[in-house]
């Protein structure tokens, strides 16, 4: 059957096992991407690159039976084809200039899908490098967490965006809502292109109070997911609201995505019971585990396959593989999952 399992779970079905893909499973735990990586300096380039995105995003392929592929690229795009400057520091990670004014972040709005065009290019590179029977994804940062960045400039704790949206929250609802326009553009581009899935990555959803979490990331994913329907878009989306803890339950109730990510807090019983919604979830392997390794690593992939097994799960960590994590380690929970 050439339908791959990844879509297959993501439609309701119950397959003999759990697929796999890994957050990060391209990245610089990999000789061959380390090596990729040193013919580009600048990561922006690098990334806007297709032959050498397409490349990085199929060596995980190549060395692993993962059931899904997904794009290389950069959370950070959007912003910088909204208008904001965007570049990474080495050893520091990203930096972002100046938030432009609204206005002219509106203006950017209807150009981004063509400015991030060789991200679809990627997309089209892969899909025709993949195997039919192994599924394709695309994904984009949820506009709260790219929010984050726009407003602070760099990684932080999030204090100052929280503060804002506080503080403003007319100035904050209005980024947020040029991000949803924005996102969506970006997804249906990447569906075009050929992603069977789509991924929205809430990676900055902790911490945040209920009403706040409401208003900063239920509302936006809804409306945003809204809009690519609205535009004819029928690709499955995994939501991942990391950190949202108990508030994860709200979220897949009223946001209508087809798979929702957990993290390494989620128990059992929260698994199922958005199982229970008819939701296919997703995740909760420690990637500090997966760095670990050892027996206890095995005990915890079947545990999370035991308890998880009876609805729709697909298999993956709880965030993204850590850059020294050993190649053996990633082998040891593909094989572990996948029989091979």
């Amino acid at each position: 059957m050439d339908t791959p399992r990844l879509l297959r779970t993501l439609a309701g079905e119950r397959t003999s096992r759990p697929p796999i893909w890994l957050m990060r499973q391209a990245g610089r735990y990999l000789p061959e991407y380390r090596a990729l990586r040193a013919t580009t300096p600048d990561f922006i380039a690098f990334c806007l690159d297709p032959k050498k995105a397409a490349e990085a995003t199929l060596q995980p392929m190549r060395r692993f039976p993962l059931d899904g592929a997904i794009v290389f690229a950069d959370i950070l795009l959007i912003p910088r084809a909204l208008g904001q400057d965007v570049w990474f520091e080495a050893g520091e990670g990203p930096r972002l200039g100046a938030l432009p004014e609204l206005g002219v972040l509106r203006d950017h709005i209807e150009q981004v899908a063509e400015a991030l065009s060789p991200v679809g290019e990627t997309l089209s590179r892969v899909r025709t490098a993949l195997e039919p029977d192994r599924a394709l994804l695309g994904f984009a940062g949820a506009p709260w967490t790219v929010l984050t960045y726009m407003l602070e400039g760099r990684s932080s704790d999030r204090t100052a965006a929280r503060t804002a949206a506080y503080a403003d929250p007319e100035r904050i609802d209005a980024l947020l809502n040029v991000l949803v326009e924005a996102t969506w553009r970006y997804l249906a581009m990447q569906a075009k292109a050929g992603a069977q899935v789509l991924v929205l990555f809430e990676s900055w959803a902790e911490g945040l109070s209920e009403d706040l979490f409401q208003r900063l990331v239920v509302e936006p994913h809804r409306r945003l997911i809204d809009r690519l329907r609205q535009a004819g878009v029928t690709t499955p989306v995994i939501g991942f609201p990391r950190g949202a803890g108990a508030l994860v339950e709200g979220y897949a109730h009223r946001v209508d995505v087809q798979g929702v990510a957990l993290d390494t807090q989620a128990s059992a019983e929260l698994g199922q019971r958005v199982q229970a919604m008819g939701k296919v979830i997703q995740g909760a392997l420690d990637p500090l585990l997966l760095r670990a390794g050892g027996p206890a690593l095995d005990a915890r992939v079947d545990r999370l396959m035991e308890q998880w097994g009876d609805g729709p799960h697909i298999f993956n960590l709880g965030h993204g593989v850590l850059p020294d994590t050993p190649v053996s380690h990633v082998e040891q929970v593909i094989a572990r999952v996948t029989g091979r």
